[in-house]
């Protein structure tokens, strides 16, 4: 970590913002519902929001539609202050296992989930400014297990490449992912167990069994 106290920053650009009188437009890359739950209630007072979902890497397709279904039932049932749009992008898995070649064995977490990131949110960036968007940014960082500080690092790579603006933020921060369990309980909705690909549904399939047979 670089140790940049990136809810700080988020803060700051919101309060830069807020004392312009302004609402800036951000189009906000989605993993899932869940995770996209504290982020929303979050920043759609601060901004308008589009919402991307674009996860080619899910396992398997089945499980891609049933979380694209509830992230718009989340959606529709939020009340937003600022309306919350939402564009699903394609489904495109041979994208995803193209862009982790070489990297199956790895960890979740590592190396295999950076490209992971870099490819979802390069596509972010570039609907962003076909959008012509002030911000772009993911929900990825509300969950304990990724790495915000890589997230970021990726992210303003990208911004500079596309001309856009990343809105740098580590949601899980102020007890923004305990929140996320919160609302999820509240709106009854979906949490899968595993992050999305068919490497991590086995590493915790693995993880699961083991504990049932200790």
């Amino acid at each position: 970590m670089n140790g940049i106290n990136y809810q700080k920053v988020l803060e700051e650009t919101i309060e830069k913002h807020a004392k312009a009188g302004e609402v800036p437009r951000l189009l906000l890359h989605s993993c899932c519902a869940p995770c996209s739950s504290y982020c929303l209630e979050y920043l759609s007072n601060y901004f308008h929001i589009t919402v991307f979902y674009y996860n080619p890497n899910i396992y398997p397709e089945e499980e891609y539609a049933k979380r694209v279904k509830e992230q718009q039932m989340f959606i529709n049932k939020l009340p937003a202050v600022h309306k919350i749009e939402f564009v699903e992008g394609t489904f495109e898995p041979e994208r995803f296992y193209e862009s982790v070649k070489g990297l199956e064995d790895c960890k979740e977490g590592g190396e295999r989930c950076f490209k992971c990131y870099e490819l979802r949110l390069e596509e972010t960036a570039k609907l962003a400014k076909e959008m012509e968007m002030d911000y772009f940014t993911t929900t990825l960082s509300i969950s304990p297990l990724k790495n915000a500080g890589k997230l970021n690092e990726i992210g303003d790579r990208i911004a500079k490449k596309y001309g856009s603006l990343y809105l740098n933020s580590d949601f899980k921060k102020k007890n923004g992912y305990k929140r996320s369990v919160e609302l999820s309980e509240e709106y009854g909705m979906y949490r899968q167990y595993y992050c999305g690909c068919v490497y991590s549904k086995a590493e915790r399939d693995k993880e699961i069994a083991e504990k049932e047979n200790r």
